[in-house]
């Protein structure tokens, strides 16, 4: 205690001086505020602060804080509030700084941690949009709480320690003419069906070349497919490419690609004349965004769902197959995106903003637009579409999804010798 040191019998400035050089090293705490605002009150009083010079009201401030444990702001606060009443007095008016009641409990925040988990750490206002969802359309009650969290409490939440004690979290891509397609964007004006394409390559090992993965993206929807193939020679590309093109439940009407010479060429021309697709387009020089979509799902799906590491061709088969009945349909049922509503500001320019309103999964984007039942390919229904979307929540989707993708892992792990 302050008064167990007889700090009373300090009167002088040179006292003050001596004590806070003979003690520079000692740190002292008072019991409680009211001492300590008593004491403060004192000694201002006793040494008559008014009436210091500046160095001297300064080694006053350091006596007070060493003595008290106050900051100096917290100190500037009490000598303003002496030198105006000639008093140091609580003025909470009976506050006693009570924290705010918690919402969010630690329960809650681990149920965060596994969400993101079997997600993949997806966005804040994507996540928000699965926490809703669980709880209002799934009617898991686990989520009573998290289904009203804003998108940036969220990032607050992941940054606890409770949430970092249950998990940690990863990215990269490359691109070349030919007279096949149009140099140009695309221009959809709103319609599904006009797709983007791009290929993301499982690494060499040892001189061997990985597996090739094919995602295609809608620019509308964000529907997604994903292929994979052993290499991106016409042999094995374009029927897995035909493949995934019939897989959309709307009709194709756009193709559009990076210069690679895997899509930029006289069979793949072919192929979309034969399935009708009027649009076939390649990216212009020096404009990074024309096929910038597909480009960052390749680093936020592919990447997050697949990985970087290596995977031999000979497993091609068995990743086609994965990333086309498991998950193809997660992504577009079950995976919330981020579409943006454009407003003109004051420079005439255009601006992007994402509103909470306007995260849905592609299917949802899909249902939502204007004569949507019109786009859709001949023997295609929403009602089978939503038995679909519908057979799991999408919790249960993306943890099948993850044990469907172990397994996947597990299998190649055996099938390769072990490395010395």
């Amino acid at each position: 205690m302050i008064v167990t040191l007889q700090t009373e019998r300090i009167r002088t400035i040179e006292q003050v001086a001596a004590f806070v050089e003979a003690n520079a090293a000692v740190e002292f705490q008072p019991l409680d505020r009211q001492a300590a605002y008593a004491f403060v009150a004192r000694t201002l009083t006793r040494l008559g602060y008014r009436a210091l010079d500046k160095p001297s009201k300064a080694l006053v401030k350091r006596y007070l804080a060493k003595t008290t444990g106050y900051s100096r702001a917290q100190l500037t606060r009490l000598v303003r509030q002496h030198r105006e009443t000639t008093k140091v007095v609580d003025r909470r008016d009976g506050n006693q700084g009570r924290p705010f009641a918690r919402v969010y409990t630690p329960a809650d925040i681990r149920r965060l941690a596994r969400v993101d988990a079997d997600l993949g750490q997806m966005s804040g206002l994507a996540t928000r949009v699965v926490l809703h969802r669980e709880f209002h359309v799934f009617g898991d009650r686990r989520f009573e709480r998290l289904a009203g969290i804003s998108a940036s409490h969220i990032y607050n939440l992941r940054g606890s320690r409770t949430y970092r004690t249950q998990r940690t979290v990863v990215q990269g891509t490359k691109s070349s003419a030919v007279t096949v397609g149009e140099r140009r964007a695309p221009q959809p004006d709103g319609r599904p069906g006009f797709l983007r394409v791009d290929t993301v390559h499982q690494g060499d090992r040892d001189g061997a070349k990985g597996v090739y993965l094919i995602n295609v993206v809608d620019q509308v929807t964000q529907y997604e497919f994903v292929g994979a193939v052993a290499t991106i020679s016409e042999r094995f590309l374009v029927p897995v490419l035909d493949g995934l093109l019939g897989l959309f439940p709307f009709v194709v009407v756009g193709f559009h690609a990076d210069n690679g010479s895997e899509y930029v060429n006289h069979t793949v021309a072919a192929l979309l004349n034969k399935l009708h697709v009027r649009n076939f387009t390649k990216s212009r020089p020096r404009r990074a965004t024309d096929n910038a979509l597909v480009e960052g799902k390749n680093a936020n799906v592919v990447r997050r769902f697949l990985g970087h590491d290596h995977i031999p061709q000979r497993f091609a088969p068995l990743v086609d197959a994965f990333a086309q009945q498991h998950l193809s349909p997660y992504l577009n049922y079950h995976r919330p995106c981020l579409f943006a509503t454009e407003r003109a500001v004051a420079n005439g320019r255009i601006r992007r903003v994402y509103r909470a309103a306007d995260v849905q999964t592609p299917y949802e984007k899909l249902r939502s637009l204007p004569h949507a039942e019109a786009c859709l390919k001949p023997g295609v229904a929403f009602a089978q579409l939503d038995a679909q979307a519908h057979a799991h929540s999408d919790l249960q989707a993306a943890r099948a999804l993850n044990a469907e993708r172990d397994r996947l892992f597990q299998t190649i792990a055996e099938a390769q010798p072990e490395v010395a």
